[in-house]
C-alpha cells in the first residue's frame, strides 16, 4: 500500500510539474525542468511515459509548453539512455518523429526540440532511428525540413553510426535537389551535405577506430559530384546571402571527396566563384574557410591547374588579410586566421611566387597593404619553418624597407615580425644587427603628447613598451640570441640617441651577464678593444653619471648601478668584492632618496599654504574666492602669481596641487579673523576640502602622493579645529559637518592603504616567475595581520582565514594556469572576508588598473579577483556603480587580451545583478552613437537570459510611455515644425539592439518576443521622418539614424526569434526602405504584417494584444503604423483560427472616427479585408460594414479621396455576401463618383455599379438608375485611363439585360470585351440607331444624361457629350 501511495504521489508530482513547465518566469521554468529530470533519472520509463501521454492528451498545447516538455524528454534520454527499456525507446522515437513532422510549416522551436530527441537517441540506437527517419525520406517526395536537419545532426553526433547509411541517403537525396524550389529547403540540403562530407572525412581519418575499415573515399565520389553539380551551377547564384554562404561551406567540405579528375576540371570555375562571393557578402569567414578546404584538397591531389589561378588567389587573400580585425567580433578573427592558413597551404606549393608577392607589397604606398604583408610574413616565419629556411637572407634584405616606415601601426607589425625572426635564427645572420638596433631605437621613443584621433593608432608609449618587452624576451626566452646580444648591447648605452632606452638596455645586460657568469662562460669577459662603440672608460663614466641623476630617463639610476655591479669582473679584479658590498647600499640609498623627494614636496606644500594663510588674515573673502577659482580651473593651465608655485616643473601632478590646496584651507582657517571664520567654515572651507579629498582617485595615481594628501588633510583638520575652538569661546556655533569630518578622520586612523597594497600585490600571485608569486602571497599574509593589529587583536592572535593563505601559497607553486586562477579565487575569498568596507573601493580601483597589466597572467588574475570580490561584496557599492562602469568602459578600449574582455563582461553582469536599475540608467546615459565599447557592455548584459529578460521588460515599459520626439521650429525664416528625436528612447532602442546581438539572449527574446515586437514596431512608426537631436547632428548620421536604429533592432529581433522566413520577403520587396519613406510607410508595414501572418501565426495574439493600447495614443504616426499592421492581418484567415478576429474588427470600427484621415482610410481598408481573409464572417459584421461604407462614401475631410476609394473597394469585396443590402443606398453614391478626377475612384465606382447590377436586375428603381447613368458609362468608354475603360466595358456588359433591348444587350456583349479594342465613333453611331427605336431611352439620354453632361467641369466630358448628341439623327 505504501509503495502504491508513493507511486501515485510521484505521478501526481510529475503531472503537476508538466502543467507548470511553461511558467512565464524563466527561472521557475528552468527549475521545473530540473525537477522533472531528477524524477526522470530515478524512473526514466515512468517519466517518459507521462511526458508522452501529456503531449498526446493535449494536442492544442501552446508551442512554448510543448517545447519545454520535449526538451525535458531529451535531457532524460541523454542522461539515462542505458537504463531506458527498448520498448520505451521505440515509443519515444515514434513520438519525436510525429512531433517533428506534425506541422508541414516550419516551426523551429517545436521541431528542433523533437529533432534533438532523435539525435540523442541516435547516439545508441542508430538503426532504429534510421528506420523511422528513412520512412519519411522517400524517393520522389520532398521531405520535411527537419527530417533533413535531423540526418545532418545525426551525422555530426554519431559519425561511425551514420557513415554506413550515407551512400544510400545521398542516393535518395540527389533527385530531391532538382525538385527543391524554396530557399529554406536548399539551405538545409546544403547544410546536410556539408555535415555528411565532414563526417565521411572524419571516418576516413580514423579508420583504425571505424566499424568498417574497408570504406574508401571513392565510395562517395559519384554522389558527391552529382550534388556538387547542382549546388555549384544553380544554388550558389541565389540572391539569399545565408544560402550562398551555406552552399559555399558545403562545396569546401565536398571538394575533399570529389574524384581528382573532376576537381581538377572544376577548379578554374570553382575558385573564381568562391573569390567572387567576397564582394556579395559582408560575412567572410565561411567563404575563406571553404576556399581553404578547396586549396587543401587541390594541393593534396597535386593539382596542376592551381598554378593558373595563383595570381587571383594571392590578390584576393591579400585584400582579406589587410582588412582590420575586430577582436570583439569573433568571425572577423576567425577569418583572419583562416586567411593565414590559406597562405600557409600556398607556401608549401608555391613558395617562390608567394614570397615575391608578399615582399613586393612591403613597399606599397597603402599603409594597410604594408601591415597585411607583414602579418603574412610573420605567420610564414612561424608556421613554415622548413620552407622559409632558404628564404632567410631574402627576407632579411626585404625587411629593411619597412624598418624606415613612419607609421607606428606598421612599426608595431615590424616588431612582431622581428620577434618571430628572433625565434627562428634570423638575427644571428648578417643584417640581423639592424633588427636589434630597430628595437633599441624604439625603446628610446619620446612620449606622445597629443592623443591620436584614430582609436586604432599606436602611440609612442605603446610601441616603446612593446619594444621594451621584446628586448626582455630576447634576453630571457631566446637562448640562441645570448651570444648575439652579449656584449653588443653595450654599444647602444653611450650614444645620446639611445639615452631613453638606458633602463631596458641595462636590465637586459644584467640578465645576460648573470646568465653567463653563472654558467662560467669565457665570453662573459669582454674584450673592449674589439667593441668599436663601447670604450670602457666612456661606459664607466656614463653609468656613474646616470647614478648621479637617478630619476631621469625613466629612472635609469638603479639599473645603471646594478649593471656596474654585474660588469665588475670586466672592469677590474678588485672592483668585484668592493662593488658587491657598496652598490646594494647605493641602491638602498636611492630608495631613501625617493622618499626624500616626497618629503621635500611636503615642505614646499607647507610653505605655500602658510603664505596663503597669512593673506587670509586681512583679505579673507578675496583669498577664499581665489582658492575656489583655482580649484575649478583646468589643472594643466599655467597659473600666475603665488598659485604658480603649486605646480611642479612637469605641470602634471594634480595630486600635489590637491594636497597643497587642502592644506591652504587649514591655514586660511587658522589665520582668518575670528569674527568672520565661523560663517565660512561649512560652506567655503570644509566643502572645498571635501571636493579635493577623493581616496580612490588619489590612490589610482600614486600611493606616495596619496599619503601626502592624507597628511595634508590631517594637518588641515587640526588647524581648523584649533581655529574653531578659539572662535566659539566668544560666540555660539553649531558645527554641522562635525560627524562627517570625524568619519573621514576615523577612516584615516585605520590601515588606510591596505586596499591599495593588496590591489597591487594580488595579481602578482600569478606572475610567471614563481619567486614573485611567493613574495606576493607572503606580503598579503603580513598585510592581513597588520590589519588585524589595527583592529585591536593581540600580537600572538592567529586568524584561521589568514592562515589559509599559507595553503594558498603552496598551491601557487603549480604553474598550471587553471590551478593558478582557481587558487586566485580562494585567495580573494580570504581577502574579502578580512578587508574593511572602507578599503573595498580602493582595492577595486587598483584591480581595474591590473586589467591592463603587461603580464597576461596578472591581467587575467586581476579579472578573476575583481569578479570574485564583486560577487561577494558588490551589493554595498551602489554609489560607485556609475564610476566603476566608466572605468570598465575605459579599460575595454586598451585591453587586447580576449579572456580579460570576457571577464569585464562578467563584471558588468555581476554589477547588473546587484544594481540593475543603476547599471541600466548609467549605460543608457552614455553618449550616442554608442561607441564599440559601450556596445560591448550592452552585449554583455545579454549573456544572462534571466537578467536580459528583466532589462528588456524594463526598457519596453519605459519605451511605451516615453515621448518619442518633440516638434521644434527649425528656423525663424522657414515655416513649419521639425520632428526631433528625444535622446533616451533612442538610446534604449540602441541598447535593445546590442543586447539582442548576443546569442545567449535568445531565451529572453523568445519569452518577451510579443512585447518586444509590439514596442519596436511602434518605435519604428515613431521614427519616420524624425531627425537626430542637434547634439548628434555633427556626428556621422550613418552611425546613428533614428529610423535605422529601430529597423536594425526589429530585424535582429526577428532573426533572434528564428523568423528568417519573415525577413526574407521584406528584404526582397524593399519593405524597410518603404517604411522609412513617409509616403510609402503604410505599404512597408503592410508587407511586414503579411509576412508575420504567413510565417509567425502563433505569435500574433500576444502581439495584437500588445499593440492595441497604441491605437489610443496621441501620436498619429503610432496609430497609423498599428492600424496598417492590423488592417493587413484581417486579409488572412489565420486571425479567425487564432480567435483574434473580434478584437481586430472592434479596433478597426473604433478607428473609423479617428481624427487622422490616414488612420480612417486604413481602418476602412481593414474592414474590407475581412471579405478575403474570413469571408464566412462577413454577414456577422454586416451592420458594422454598412456603417463603415456609408461613413467612407460620405467622408468630407478626404482631400485625395483615399477614404472614399477604400469604401468603394470595401463594397466591391463584400458584395457576394451583402449585395442586396447595398443595392439602394450605394448605387446612387457610386454613380456620383463617376466624375471624380482620381482614376482609381472612377474605376472602383464603375466596377461597383456593375457588381450591384447582379443583385438589382429585377428592381424598377435600379433599372431607372441604370438608364440615368448609361450616358456617363458611354462617355467613359473613351476615358484616358485604360483601367477605367475596362471597368466600363465590364459594367455595361453586366448591366446590358437591364437596359430593356435585346439588340443593345447583344451589342454590348459582343463589342465590349475588356481585352478587345473598340472603335468608339462607330460604336456610338451604331448604338444611336438602336436607341432611336426606344423613345423612352432617347428621353433619358437627352433630358437626364447628355444635357447634364454638357455642364461638366471637365472639357473632355463636355466634348464627348456633345459628340454623342451628334449621333442622334
Amino acid at each position: 500500500f505504501a509503495h502504491f501511495s508513493l507511486k501515485n504521489c510521484a505521478s501526481s508530482v510529475t503531472l503537476a510539474l508538466l502543467d507548470a513547465a511553461n511558467d512565464r518566469d524563466p527561472v521557475v521554468q528552468e527549475q521545473v525542468r530540473k525537477s522533472i529530470l531528477t524524477l526522470g533519472n530515478q524512473q526514466p520509463d515512468k517519466v517518459l511515459s507521462m511526458c508522452q501521454d501529456y503531449l498526446l492528451k493535449h494536442p492544442k498545447l501552446v508551442v512554448g509548453h510543448r517545447v519545454v516538455i520535449l526538451q525535458t524528454i531529451e535531457l532524460v534520454v541523454k542522461s539515462r539512455t542505458d537504463d531506458i527499456s527498448y520498448p520505451k525507446i521505440k515509443s519515444v522515437i515514434q513520438l519525436a518523429s510525429d512531433e517533428m513532422t506534425k506541422s508541414k510549416e516550419v516551426v523551429p522551436e517545436w521541431q528542433q526540440a523533437a529533432s534533438n530527441i532523435l539525435v540523442a537517441v541516435g547516439n545508441k540506437y542508430i538503426n532504429d532511428i534510421m528506420e523511422e527517419i528513412l520512412g519519411k525520406f522517400q524517393p520522389g517526395v520532398l521531405p520535411h525540413f527537419f527530417v533533413v536537419q535531423t540526418l545532418a545532426n545525426l551525422s555530426d553526433s554519431n559519425v561511425y553510426g551514420m557513415v554506413p547509411f550515407l551512400n544510400a541517403i545521398m542516393g535518395t537525396m540527389l533527385p530531391m535537389l532538382g525538385m527543391t524550389k524554396q530557399d529554406n529547403m536548399k539551405w538545409v540540403f546544403s547544410s546536410a551535405l556539408c555535415r555528411f562530407s565532414e563526417s565521411i572525412l572524419e571516418y576516413l581519418a580514423n579508420l583504425d577506430k571505424a566499424p568498417d575499415p574497408t570504406v574508401r573515399k571513392d565510395t562517395f565520389s559519384s554522389e558527391i559530384y552529382s550534388a556538387y553539380d547542382i549546388l555549384f551551377n544553380s544554388w550558389i547564384q541565389s540572391r539569399e546571402s545565408k544560402l550562398r554562404l551555406t552552399v559555399a561551406e558545403a562545396l569546401g567540405s565536398m571538394s575533399h571527396l570529389m574524384a581528382h579528375d573532376k576537381l581538377e576540371e572544376q577548379l578554374p570555375k570553382l575558385l573564381p566563384t568562391i573569390l567572387g562571393l567576397y564582394k556579395k557578402n559582408s560575412e567572410h569567414y565561411i567563404i575563406t574557410k571553404s576556399l581553404c578546404q578547396v586549396l587543401e584538397a587541390s594541393v593534396n591531389m597535386g593539382s596542376r591547374v592551381l598554378e593558373t589561378q595563383i595570381d587571383g588567389l594571392l590578390l584576393a587573400l591579400h585584400q582579406q588579410i589587410c582588412s582590420p580585425v575586430d577582436f570583439s567580433n569573433p568571425p572577423t578573427v576567425k577569418n583572419h586566421n583562416e586567411v593565414l592558413r590559406c597562405f600557409t597551404i600556398l607556401a608549401n606549393t608555391f613558395p617562390d611566387r608567394l614570397m615575391v608577392f608578399v615582399l613586393q607589397r612591403l613597399e606599397n604606398s597603402n599603409e594597410r597593404n604594408r601591415m597585411g604583408s607583414l602579418a603574412v610574413l610573420r605567420h610564414l616565419i612561424n608556421s613554415s619553418t622548413s620552407i622559409m629556411e632558404t628564404k632567410k637572407l631574402l627576407i632579411l634584405a626585404s625587411i629593411r624597407q619597412p624598418l624606415a616606415d613612419h607609421s607606428n601601426k606598421v612599426k608595431k607589425r615590424v616588431v612582431q615580425v622581428i620577434s618571430a625572426m628572433a625565434h627562428h635564427g634570423y638575427l644571428e645572420l648578417e643584417g640581423g644587427d639592424l633588427l636589434v638596433r630597430f628595437i633599441i631605437q624604439h625603446c628610446a621613443l619620446p612620449d606622445t603628447y597629443h592623443r591620436p584621433p584614430d582609436p586604432e593608432e599606436v602611440t609612442n608609449e605603446a610601441l616603446r613598451s612593446m619594444c621594451d618587452n621584446t628586448l626582455h624576451l630576447f634576453t630571457t626566452t631566446v637562448g640562441r640570441l645570448t651570444d648575439v646580444l652579449w656584449p653588443m648591447l653595450l654599444c647602444y648605452l653611450t650614444p645620446n640617441q639611445y639615452a631613453s632606452a638606458t633602463t631596458p638596455l641595462c636590465k637586459s645586460l644584467i640578465l645576460l651577464a648573470n646568465k653567463k657568469r653563472a654558467a662560467q662562460e669565457a665570453s662573459f669577459i669582454i674584450d673592449f678593444n674589439s667593441l668599436l662603440s663601447a670604450d670602457l672608460k666612456h661606459l664607466l663614466h656614463f653609468l656613474q653619471v646616470n647614478a648621479a641623476f637617478p630619476f631621469r630617463c625613466r629612472g635609469h639610476g638603479a639599473p645603471s648601478l646594478s649593471l656596474l655591479n654585474a660588469l665588475s669582473p670586466n672592469i677590474h679584479p678588485k672592483a668585484e668584492p668592493l662593488w658587491e658590498n657598496e652598490i646594494p647600499k647605493l641602491l638602498s640609498y636611492l630608495e631613501v632618496m625617493m622618499w626624500i623627494r616626497y618629503s621635500l614636496m611636503i615642505i614646499v606644500v607647507q610653505g605655500v599654504a602658510m603664505g596663503i594663510g597669512l593673506c587670509a588674515s586681512s583679505h579673507l573673502n578675496g583669498t577664499l574666492e581665489k582658492l575656489e577659482e583655482f580649484g575649478k580651473s583646468d589643472a594643466f593651465r599655467k597659473a600666475s602669481g603665488i598659485f604658480g608655485l603649486l605646480k611642479d616643473k612637469n605641470d602634471v601632478d594634480v595630486e600635489k596641487m590637491k594636497s597643497t590646496l587642502i592644506l591652504c584651507y587649514g591655514y586660511v582657517a587658522l589665520h582668518a579673523p575670528e569674527d568672520q571664520l565661523l560663517t565660512r567654515i561649512d560652506s567655503d572651507i570644509l566643502q572645498n576640502i571635501s571636493k579635493n579629498f577623493n581616496t580612490k582617485h588619489s590612490l589610482s595615481v600614486c600611493l606616495h602622493l596619496f599619503l601626502c594628501v592624507c597628511l595634508s588633510l590631517i594637518h588641515s583638520v587640526g588647524l581648523i579645529a584649533k581655529a574653531v575652538s578659539q572662535s566659539v569661546r566668544k560666540q555660539g556655533f553649531l558645527f554641522s559637518r562635525k560627524q562627517e569630518l570625524m568619519g573621514v578622520m576615523m577612516n584615516l586612523v585605520t590601515f588606510h592603504n591596505l586596499g591599495a597594497l593588496v590591489g597591487r600585490l594580488a595579481p602578482r600571485c600569478t606572475d610567471p616567475n614563481p619567486e614573485v608569486r611567493r613574495a606576493a602571497i607572503d606580503c598579503i599574509y603580513r598585510l592581513m595581520y597588520i590589519q588585524l593589529r589595527y583592529e585591536g587583536f593581540s600580537l600572538d592572535y592567529k586568524d584561521d582565514s589568514v592562515e589559509g593563505l599559507l595553503d594558498v601559497r603552496e598551491k601557487l607553486s603549480n604553474p598550471d594556469h587553471s590551478v593558478l586562477y582557481k587558487t586566485c579565487s580562494e585567495l580573494t575569498k580570504i581577502i574579502s572576508k578580512r578587508l574593511p568596507q572602507q578599503q573595498l573601493s580602493t582595492l577595486l580601483f587598483m584591480l581595474f588598473d591590473g586589467l591592463v597589466d603587461s603580464q597576461s597572467n596578472c591581467s587575467r588574475a586581476s579579472s578573476v579577483i575583481l569578479n570574485t570580490l564583486l560577487k561577494n561584496r558588490g551589493a554595498g557599492l551602489q554609489d560607485l556603480v556609475p564610476e566603476m562602469l566608466e572605468v570598465l568602459h575605459n579599460r575595454l578600449q586598451v585591453i587586447g587580451e580576449e579572456q580579460v574582455k570576457v571577464a569585464i563582461g562578467q563584471s558588468i553582469l555581476i554589477l547588473a545583478t546587484q544594481h540593475l536599475q543603476t547599471v541600466v540608467n548609467t549605460l543608457v546615459a552614455y553618449p550616442l552613437p554608442y561607441d564599440s565599447w559601450s556596445c560591448e557592455m550592452w552585449m554583455a548584459l545579454g549573456a544572462d537570459s534571466t537578467l536580459a529578460l528583466q532589462i528588456m521588460e524594463m526598457i519596453i515599459e519605459k519605451l511605451n510611455v516615453m515621448v518619442p520626439y518633440v516638434d521644434k521650429k527649425e528656423s525663424m525664416l522657414r515655416p513649419g515644425l521639425t520632428k526631433v528625436a528625444t535622446s533616451q528612447p533612442l538610446a534604449m532602442t540602441c541598447a535593445l539592439r546590442e543586447m539582442m546581438l548576443n546569442g545567449q539572449s535568445a531565451d529572453a527574446v523568445a519569452y518577451v518576443f510579443p512585447k518586444l515586437f509590439s514596442s519596436l514596431l511602434v518605435r519604428l512608426g515613431s521614427s519616420v521622418g524624425v531627425q537626430l537631436p542637434k547634439d548628434l547632428n555633427n556626428i556621422c548620421v550613418s552611425l546613428c539614424c533614428v529610423f535605422r536604429v529601430a529597423v536594425e533592432a526589429l530585424r535582429i529581433l526577428l532573426g533572434r526569434a528564428q523568423l528568417d522566413a519573415v525577413v526574407k520577403p521584406l528584404d526582397q520587396e524593399g519593405a524597410w526602405d518603404k517604411m522609412k519613406d513617409p509616403q510609402q510607410h503604410t505599404t512597408g508595414v503592410t508587407l511586414l504584417s503579411r509576412a508575420m501572418a504567413k510565417h509567425a501565426g502563433p505569435r500574433l495574439p500576444a502581439i495584437v494584444e500588445g499593440l492595441c493600447p497604441s491605437l489610443c495614443n496621441i501620436y498619429e504616426c503610432q496609430r497609423i503604423t498599428v492600424t496598417a499592421f492590423f488592417s493587413e492581418l484581417l486579409n488572412h484567415h489565420v486571425v479567425t483560427e487564432l480567435m483574434i478576429l473580434d478584437m481586430l474588427m472592434n479596433n478597426m470600427m473604433e478607428r473609423i472616427t479617428d481624427t487622422c484621415g490616414t488612420v480612417r482610410m486604413l481602418a476602412v481598408r481593414g474592414l474590407g479585408n475581412i471579405a478575403v481573409g474570413s469571408p464566412e464572417k462577413v454577414n456577422k459584421y454586416a451592420k458594422e460594414l454598412l456603417a463603415a461604407m456609408s461613413s467612407g462614401m460620405e467622408e468630407k475631410d478626404d482631400p485625395g479621396k483615399l477614404i472614399t476609394l477604400e469604401a468603394m473597394l470595401l463594397e466591391n469585396s463584400v458584395l457576394a455576401s451583402m449585395g442586396f443590402l447595398l443595392l439602394y443606398g450605394f448605387t446612387q453614391r457610386s454613380i456620383v463618383m463617376f466624375c471624380q478626377e482620381n482614376d482609381e475612384i472612377r474605376c472602383a465606382s464603375i466596377m461597383l455599379l456593375g457588381n450591384l447590377s447582379k443583385f438589382g436586375s429585377g428592381e424598377p428603381v435600379f433599372k431607372d438608375q441604370i438608364h440615368n447613368v448609361l450616358v456617363s458609362l458611354l462617355l467613359h468608354l473613351s476615358d484616358p485611363n485604360p483601367q477605367v475603360v475596362k471597368a466600363c466595358k465590364y459594367s455595361m456588359r453586366i448591366c446590358a439585360p437591364i437596359v430593356g433591348s435585346e439588340q443593345i444587350s447583344a451589342m454590348f456583349q459582343n463589342h465590349l470585351l475588356e481585352e478587345k479594342g473598340l472603335h468608339y465613333g462607330e460604336f456610338i453611331n451604331d448604338l444611336t440607331k438602336y436607341l432611336t427605336g426606344f423613345s423612352f431611352l432617347m428621353s433619358f439620354f437627352l433630358s437626364s444624361g447628355l444635357v447634364m453632361l454638357l455642364q461638366d467641369p471637365d472639357p473632355l466630358v463636355r466634348v464627348k457629350a456633345a459628340e454623342a448628341m451628334g449621333h442622334f439623327h
